[in-house]
Formats: structure tokens, C-alpha cells, sequence
């Protein structure tokens, strides 16, 4: 599920339920916004949100809140009694600083159907000890931080570690991406972005989403910062396999650039380790003529290259590089590269994926 995030008292309400439209437009389900930035009374927040989400609840879109111990004392809210966020019509509160344990498996079982989310980036035992009290596991949910300061957003082996946690009791759970378009969140501090993962600071947008769908760790991903593009948000909503941004390296013929750009491809499951192939291209142009061009002594990691009529039956197969090797008898034309932010990428195609290509101009 796709997200995206909103700070009214940083825009023009009206502004914010056009981007809320826009994004429905999109299919993005869920709207994440934050409590703990607002200096207000209770009454005027209560007016403002509870506006803005009902916009959201007409789109059919879910809105998690995001507080801590210190919003319920501002605003005189008890752990035991959400009414608050009920009258809202929030979908959840998300707890960006915890209580106890107890307390939020006890918040689970409220009246008000309200989702749970805490918070996932710590690697502490949080998860257990909350576990440990037999909550309704239906509206316990996680989601991570993301990082304004640029350095401080999680690495990668950090993600990992506190996204399984999650993965291994089934939990659905959520991360966060940064668009390149946004002016601000909910803090002063923007450095370059807002995301969960700190290899994902400055990166396109689509090549975040694209690295959090192939890890397969989070269920939903959430654009932190705001407002993002109507490009960005038709461009994220499109990704549904794996696919490369690819640059074409030389000129190509009709037949090489339908065999890269209009072809779903597969991984196959006996993987090399130099690189991926996909072998139906060869059976569909058997009997094209696929000359020798642009080959080299050795092909490098992103390289794409359909076998030329030097590598007999395998000729007009694609394949990908992910090591690099030699090409001494020069059999491998070399097409096309992934761009180089991407090349990380290719470390998760799994036996079988299927995978395409996209040429960036």
C-alpha cells in the first residue's frame, strides 16, 4: 500500500486536500500526520484534522496519526480512552515514542476499532514485550522513523534487522520515502530529504520504492515529506515488478530495442553468479541476424547485452550483468547499462523474478 504525508500547520488546507486527492487519483490508501509538531489548543486541532481526514475517509484513504506520551499529557488524552482520535476519524495513532508494553497491548483492544502503530526503528525487544501481553494482534501494526538529518537514517543491515522482527510475527508494517520535489515536513530540519533509510537520501523516488518492494520487508511505503509531484506519484504508482532505469549505449536496432524494452524478463533459477539471463528472446529471434557491435574485452556489473551470431543457438538472448567478466571471443553485444544509482539493485532479483526495463532520456 502507498502512502502519503500531510502537515497542516505547515500549508494552505485546501492545498493539503488537493494533495490528498491527487494522490487517491494515484491509488495511494494511506495518509500519515503528525501531532507532535503541532502548537495548538485541542479545540483548533481537533477543527483542523478532523476536516483534512474526513477529506482523506471520503478518498477511502487510512490516516494514522503520530504521537507520544508527551501529546496525550499536552492534550489531556488518557492511553485508556482514544475518544479523542475517534472523533478525528483517524483509522490509528501511531506511537512515536512507546509506554510500556502493557499499555499499548491493552490501546489494541479499544473501543473505537483504532489501529495501533509503534514504532519499528529501535532494535530493542519492544515488540516482544508488547507481544508478551497477549494484545489483539488484528490492530497491531509498526512503522519506522524516518530521519530529517542527513546521516542519521537507519542502515541498511539496521532496516533489516528490525524489519524482521516484524515479517516473523506476520505485523504489517511501513517505511518511508523522501520525494526530490517536497519543500518541507513536520520539523525545521530537511537535510536533502526525509526517509527511513539513509542509503535512500537523495536517490529518485523511484528507485527507493523500487529497492523497498524488492527487499520485500514492509508492506506499505509511505512519501514522508510534502508536497510530492504529480509525476512522482503517477511514476510510484505504476511500479509494480521489478524494473531498471536503463540508458542505450550505442545505436541499436529495432530488434535489440524490442528484445530490452518490450519483453518481461525472467530470472532464471539456476542463477550464475556473473550474471542474469533471460532466455525466451533467443527462441522468439532465432532467425534474426544479430551481427557483432559494440563488444568489449570485458562486460561490466549493469551492462545488458544480447548474445551476437558469434555465440551460435544462444544468440538473441538478453542478459544482465551483475559481475563483471571476460568477452574475449566477443560473443556479447553490449546494448544498453542500468544507471548507475540502480546498479545496487540488481543484488536483489530472486530465481524467478520477473523483471523489465525503462529507458531514461
Amino acid at each position: 500500500m502507498l502512502g502519503i504525508s500531510i502537515y497542516p500547520e505547515k500549508a494552505n488546507i485546501n492545498e493539503i486536500k488537493d494533495y490528498i486527492s491527487l494522490a487517491a487519483k494515484y491509488n495511494f490508501k494511506r495518509v500519515f500526520t503528525c501531532l507532535l509538531s503541532v502548537e495548538d489548543t485541542k479545540e483548533n486541532i481537533k477543527n483542523q484534522f478532523k476536516e483534512i481526514i474526513s477529506h482523506a475517509r471520503n478518498h477511502s484513504m487510512e490516516v494514522i496519526l503520530d504521537v507520544a506520551p508527551s501529546v496525550f499529557d499536552k492534550l489531556d488524552i488518557s492511553y485508556d480512552d482514544l475518544s479523542f482520535f475517534s472523533e478525528l476519524q483517524a483509522t490509528g495513532i501511531r506511537l512515536d515514542v512507546g509506554f510500556d508494553g502493557q499499555k499499548e497491548a491493552k490501546m489494541t483492544f479499544n473501543k473505537y476499532n483504532l489501529d495501533i502503530e509503534v514504532n519499528m526503528s529501535s532494535g530493542t525487544k519492544y515488540l516482544d514485550n508488547i507481544l508478551s501481553y497477549a494484545p489483539n494482534r488484528k490492530k497491531l501494526i509498526g512503522c519506522h522513523n524516518f530521519y530529517p538529518m542527513e546521516y542519521s537514517g537507519l542502515s541498511l543491515q539496521q532496516f533489516v534487522k528490525t524489519s524482521l522482527q516484524y515479517k516473523k510475527y506476520n505485523i504489517r508494517s511501513a517505511a518511508f520515502v523522501s520525494s526530490n520535489n517536497a519543500s518541507h515536513g513536520p520539523w525545521p530540519v530537511m537535510d536533502n530529504g526525509l526517509c527511513t533509510l539513509e542509503m535512500h537520501r537523495g536517490l529518485p523516488i523511484t528507485t527507493q520504492v523500487k529497492h523497498h518492494l524488492m527487499m520485500d520487508l514492509v508492506d506499505d511505503i509511505i512519501i514522508a515529506n510534502t508536497f510530492a509531484s504529480e509525476e512522482e506519484l503517477k511514476a510510484v504508482s505504476e511500479i509494480n515488478e521489478p524494473v531498471f532505469d536503463i540508458e542505450f549505449l550505442t545505436e541499436v536496432s529495432d530488434i535489440e530495442r524490442k528484445i530490452v524494452l518490450d519483453h518481461l524478463h525472467v530470472n532464471r533459477g539456476d542463477l550464475s553468479e556473473y550474471l542474469i539471463r533471460s532466455t525466451e528472446t533467443r527462441i522468439i529471434y532465432k532467425d534474426e541476424d544479430f551481427p557483432l557491435k559494440n563488444t568489449k574485452d570485458i562486460v561490466k556489473k549493469g551492462n545488458i547485452i544480447i548474445c551476437n551470431n558469434n555465440f551460435a543457438h544462444y544468440k538473441g538472448e538478453l542478459q544482465l550483468i551483475k559481475k563483471d567478466h571476460l568477452d574475449k571471443q566477443q560473443r556479447k553485444n553490449i546494448v544498453a547499462k542500468i544507471v548507475d544509482h540502480e546498479l545496487f539493485l540488481l543484488d536483489y532479483l530472486k530465481p524467478w523474478s520477473i523483471f523489465k526495463f525503462k529507458e531514461v532520456k
